[in-house]
């Protein structure tokens, strides 16, 4: 755990030393402390970088994307878990094999299916979803978000609201609680602590993710790249530092990107830790 650990940390740590150094220090001297701590680069980075037009743009598409996984996860979860009926194990394993299918062999059907659904609603509905849901627009960003981390959220909430007692369940079942009454004010508080786990994994992961952003989200006629999430941001950012020799820039965008899930993790440590480990307990 020590050699992980110093695995993990030793290069964050550099590279963080880095953004405060001078491009000439980075080059010459990569080993060393800055002569100067300076935190210049961070301004560049995030105006004339555009780090904050990305953090925003995450922002926007994460607030809708998180909400409607962990809602939808959980009430898919809630009732596989505790309702039986005709189909349910295999609801179940539909959901289990989409944890092992590799992102790469759905690209091109993906690419299809979200450049056409704007044009199929609009003929089902009669109303205009092309800037709103599709090839480069937040909304056919945030569907896919929602669709690719439904898997694990559905199989992370469904072993952990097997563990919720029934009795309390049966409880309120008698004192008059409908069904849904009973998921929103009883069970759902009481899978708190699995809500923060898989919410934080789903944090990390939509957070992180690069693959889909690139291929849903891409400059064009009419489309701007300061639309782009953080991590084509930082792509577009290493890619002028290249040819700008701005590296001090490139390492301070990526100790800013770095900042929000470390801050998160650190916050919700504790509540973490009881979410992995209250099924084991009960």
């Amino acid at each position: 755990m020590i050699v992980w650990a110093l695995m993990v940390t030793v290069p964050l740590g550099w590279a963080v030393i880095q953004s405060f150094k001078s491009d000439r220090e980075i080059l010459t001297k990569p080993l060393s402390l800055p002569a100067d701590w300076s935190i210049d680069a961070f301004g560049r980075a995030w105006t004339k970088g555009h780090i904050g037009e990305y953090f925003l743009n995450t922002i926007i598409v994460m607030t809708f994307s998180l909400t409607l996984t962990m809602l939808l996860g959980s009430m898919v979860a809630y009732v596989l878990a505790r309702y039986s009926f005709w189909g349910n194990r295999i609801i179940y394993y539909l959901f289990v094999v989409g944890l092992t299918m590799p992102i790469f062999l759905g690209l091109v059907p993906l690419y299809r299916t979200v450049q056409n659904v704007a044009a199929i609603l609009q003929n089902v509905t009669g109303l205009a979803f092309v800037d709103w849901i599709g090839l480069n627009t937040f909304g056919g960003l945030v569907l896919v978000y929602v669709a690719y981390s439904l898997p694990f959220t559905v199989f992370f909430m469904h072993a952990f609201f097997r563990t919720l007692p029934t009795a309390i369940a049966e409880a309120g079942m008698v004192d008059g609680a409908s069904h849904t009454k009973l998921f929103f004010r009883i069970m759902l508080p009481m899978a708190k602590p699995g809500l923060i786990s898989v919410g934080l994994f789903n944090v990390i992961g939509q957070w992180n993710q690069f693959l889909l952003p690139k291929l849903l989200m891409f400059p064009q006629s009419g489309f701007d790249k300061e639309r782009f999430v953080i991590t084509q941001g930082l792509l577009n950012l290493a890619n002028n530092s290249k040819y700008e020799t701005d590296w001090a820039r490139l390492f301070a965008g990526m100790t800013l990107a770095m900042l929000p899930i470390l801050i998160v993790y650190l916050a919700f440590n504790r509540q973490i830790q009881a979410g992995l480990t209250s099924a084991t307990i009960k």
